[in-house]
């Protein structure tokens, strides 16, 4: 069959490489240009995050493209999160039902393994070094600089259609803000984070549970830590930008070494470094991004972070964007290929379920950073574990449908979780519920809440 289809992909990272493996197998010609060197060969990633989170969103998309064995040898397990309160004791909190769990690997990893299957695929063309400069947003054409016997020189290049999938800071995204009717906005939370870490012992063994993600939660700020391959473990410190607490507030060692001992006096010596790592690191910026509409046209269309970069707190951000992929190929099969019916209906599909996830992003932090804080908070947790117990086909906690149930939107997600907070609202306003919760007259009544 004839490929009459040119395609262009901007950004060869794992979006980018997975979107190219589908629009290949759909009969696409596809060209994806990356402004970086190709990581395969530098063996260093120069992004800002080192390891990821997968769910079963993001496996329900490599299994589609069948790379699900090779990404899972390659992962670590995660069946449980441990808690180390400030003050109180270590508790351990399984994920899902006991026998599911997250998976953490490095974002290089994944990127290899998705560019070395790219690059076997029938029509993908990969060209890295090549810096997007401009994009016809009527034509699908677009320009490219790159270095040729030491020189810059400007390319264009011609395709039917063009996905920018470059990620938080699209170059694309930033061209689209010149169009008729784009509507974007960037909004900062007020924490940052900067990464730390806590390297493996001499014999390359863990220091922590290496099958845990890890938490320390402080109230206004949390410390969480990753695994990695080596034994080693990534931490990111989420920290105000400004205030009384914040990074800006410590700015040399006497401030920095109280302020570790103070709030984390148990991980402390675990760490690498922490006080010259933390002095010497920029913090990042914490931003969510929202945009409208993702396709500009019916020619161009933003995917992944390039539409919806949103913040860590639900570690959704990949998964998410795997899941625009994944579903991408779902309507261009439905469409039949028709792209003034695939763009609209991708678009349609997809942003809202973006915009749910990215709202459970934000309401997640606040939630991590004061487990073990709030007895009121623990004690909804209590019953709402008893009931999903008594009755689980009628209540899944929100993280377990976000994390463990693809066949449900993240949209349908938030509005369960949405109610389940109004039933509990209710619940805590009954009389003595500290000393009653245990009493079968409050399960009837949240089933009788439930099915209404």
């Amino acid at each position: 069959m004839a490929l009459k289809t040119k395609i262009t992909v901007v950004g060869a990272g794992p979006v980018g490489s997975m979107l190219a493996i589908i629009l290949s197998r759909c009969n696409y010609q596809v060209d994806i240009f990356e402004s970086r060197a190709d990581d395969r060969l530098n063996k260093s990633y120069q992004g800002k995050s080192i390891n990821i989170i997968l769910s079963d969103r993001a496996w329900l998309a490599l299994k589609s493209i069948g790379l699900y064995e090779d990404v899972k040898q390659c992962a670590i397990p995660l069946t449980k999160r441990i808690l180390s309160p400030k003050d109180g004791e270590t508790s351990v909190q399984n994920y899902g039902d006991g026998k599911q769990a997250l998976w953490s690997i490095s974002r290089d990893k994944i990127n290899q393994l998705l560019l070395n299957q790219a690059e076997q695929e029938a029509h993908v063309n990969l060209h890295f070094k090549q810096r997007l400069t401009h994009v016809d947003f009527n034509s699908g054409c677009s320009s490219f600089t790159y270095q040729k016997d030491g020189r810059y020189a400007h390319k264009e290049v011609d395709a039917d259609y063009v996905f920018a999938a470059d990620g938080a800071y699209s170059k694309v995204r930033r061209l689209a803000q010149d169009t008729p009717r784009f509507n974007y906005s960037q909004s900062y939370m007020k924490q940052c984070y900067i990464e730390l870490t806590i390297s493996a012992n001499a014999d390359g063994s863990c220091k922590l549970d290496k099958n845990a993600l890890h938490l320390w939660p402080r109230k206004d700020f949390i410390l969480m830590a990753l695994p990695n391959s080596d034994g080693s473990f990534t931490c990111t410190l989420f920290l105000d930008y400004q205030g009384k607490t914040s990074f800006e507030s410590l700015n040399n060692n006497e401030t920095v070494n109280a302020f570790f001992v103070q709030h984390f006096a148990d991980v402390l010596p675990l760490l690498n470094n922490p006080i010259d790592e933390f002095l010497n690191k920029t913090a990042n910026p914490l931003f969510l991004v929202s945009v409208d509409p993702w396709v500009i046209n019916n020619k161009v269309a933003l995917i992944g972070d390039a539409a919806h970069a949103m913040v860590p707190f639900y570690r959704q951000g990949l998964n998410c964007s795997f899941e625009d992929c994944h579903q991408l190929s779902k309507i261009i099969e439905e469409c039949q290929g028709d792209w003034h019916k695939i763009f609209p209906a991708y678009q349609a599909q997809r942003k809202h379920n973006a915009d749910a996830i990215s709202k459970l992003s934000i309401d997640n932090f606040i939630e991590m950073s004061q487990i073990n804080t709030d007895s009121h908070a623990q004690l909804r947790k209590e019953i709402a574990a008893k009931f999903q117990y008594k009755y689980p086909h009628l209540w899944q906690p929100v993280h377990a449908l976000v994390n463990f149930c693809p066949d449900i939107s993240y949209s349908q997600a938030r509005d369960k979780g949405i109610q389940q907070e109004r039933i509990m609202n209710e619940i805590m306003q009954i009389d003595d519920i500290e000393r009653c919760w245990q009493d079968e007259f409050i399960y009837e009544k949240i089933r009788v809440l439930i099915t209404k």
